[in-house]
């Protein structure tokens, strides 16, 4: 078996794609084991990365699932959640990125105002001034008692982080449009994001199709042009000229155990 190749790796897959950024977690997203950082490969990563014109700070760490901020029911879980997002920053710094995002996580006891206070409280012990790494909250699609459903509970979230400059939004159109937004009317969705958080606000996007019809709540991801949102609308959002710069990342199911983002690519650049 081939030794694991990890930032390297993912640059080498990510080129395979004519991609140019990508989103990584720094090891298994649903435990917090992970590889030293002298293996991580990420000198080799960046050459390769930088030789073809793009640099690794544009890319986006997602931080893993077990992080659940907003659990107000089990303090051991919130407390972990703390010591985990710690590290990963760490990690992120050494890979040189420069956003994170962040699943605002869910309650379990249905208080959605507590269980917001307790992840924002988390991240203002988190955050620290020699930072420079922004933590993106994700708009989640609000199944069962998740938090950050709405633009309204994202900015209740944000108001009250103390290190604002540290501080950004995931949005995520699967996500969005679960959670009663809709996508086809973008300019819209767009006007009350604006108004609600800010577009300053806005750093990372996961564009994704639904498997779902709109306010469903139920965040099941589909293949670009295969779900309810559809290609066109999706088309128009990755264009839109608003979000230019902004690092738009591919979350999309495999397709016979091979990843799609290639052809998802070229889909969406098709005029």
């Amino acid at each position: 078996m081939n030794a694991p190749e990890y930032v390297l790796g993912s640059v080498k897959e990510a080129l395979s794609y004519k991609a140019n950024t990508f989103m990584i977690y720094t090891g298994a997203p649903q435990n917090s084991f992970r590889a030293p950082l002298e293996k991580l490969k990420v000198t080799e990563g960046d050459e390769l990365w930088q030789r073809n014109g793009y640099d690794l700070k544009d890319i986006v760490i997602h931080c893993p699932y077990i992080i659940n901020l907003a659990n107000t029911l089990k303090p051991e879980t919130y407390e972990m959640g703390k010591e985990v997002l710690k590290k990963e920053i760490l990690r992120t710094r050494h890979i040189g990125a420069r956003y994170m995002v962040l699943h605002p996580g869910s309650s379990l006891t249905g208080d959605i105002e507590e269980s917001m206070k307790q992840v924002t409280d988390g991240l203002n012990e988190v955050l620290k001034d020699e930072d420079d790494i922004i933590i993106c909250l994700e708009t989640m699609a609000g199944k069962g008692s998740e938090v950050g459903r709405t633009f309204e509970q994202i900015r209740f979230m944000i108001d009250r982080v103390e290190k604002k400059n540290l501080i950004g939004v995931c949005l995520d159109t699967c996500h969005v449009n679960d959670a009663g937004y809709d996508l086809t009317d973008f300019d819209a969705v767009l006007a009350d994001f604006n108004r609600v958080i800010g577009l300053d606000y806005l750093k990372v996007m996961h564009i994704n199709d639904s498997k779902n019809p709109i306010g469903a709540h139920k965040d099941r991801h589909a293949n670009i042009g295969e779900g309810t949102i559809g290609l066109e609308t999706l088309r128009k959002i990755v264009h839109h000229p608003l979000l230019d710069n902004i690092p738009q990342i591919l979350e999309t199911p495999y397709v016979g155990g091979q990843a799609p983002y290639r052809e998802e690519i070229e889909k969406l650049l098709n005029l």
